[in-house]
């Protein structure tokens, strides 16, 4: 069972100074912080960072109390990159620690979604010694893939 989109704004806002049990927070706050984190996850997910966050179509159709199922290790990237959006907004400095540990969350996230792209080697690359069997010896002429759209190619 992972985090709510609730429990990411309140994590978030405790982050920056806002502790619950001190301040009271408006249906309005609440709503306000809950699109700028699908603001937020829509960002990482055009990066390629996808932690399993469910999108909205739109801002009406977000829950609050909807279960993210995002994965232990994302937990911190999304609180502390999400008090860093919404610091500004309540007057409040983010600490250089919560900063650091931002950065570094977000560079570990990104680093995991970094895949190295496929490709196939050239026509003119020769097949080498060991090929004798062909009577090409220049490797088969590359494929044009099938792209399924930015995030690569359509496997059957």
């Amino acid at each position: 069972m992972g985090y709510s989109k609730r429990q990411f704004v309140e994590a978030s806002l405790e982050e920056i100074g806002l502790a619950s049990y001190v301040f009271d927070l408006s249906p309005q706050q609440v709503e306000s912080a809950v699109r700028r984190l699908d603001a937020q996850m829509a960002s990482w997910n055009a990066l390629g960072i996808r932690v399993g966050y469910p999108l909205p179509g739109s801002p009406q159709d977000t829950g609050l109390d909807d279960e993210t199922n995002v994965p232990d290790a994302a937990y911190e990237a999304i609180i502390t990159n999400l008090g860093i959006k919404l610091a500004p907004s309540y007057g409040k400095t983010v600490s250089p620690d919560t900063k650091a540990t931002a950065k570094r969350t977000y560079d570990t996230l990104l680093s995991r979604a970094a895949m190295p792209m496929e490709m196939q080697l050239p026509a003119s690359m020769p097949r080498g010694a060991g090929a004798k069997a062909y009577d090409d010896p220049f490797v088969d002429t590359p494929e044009e893939p099938i792209l399924a759209g930015r995030d690569g190619q359509l496997e059957f």
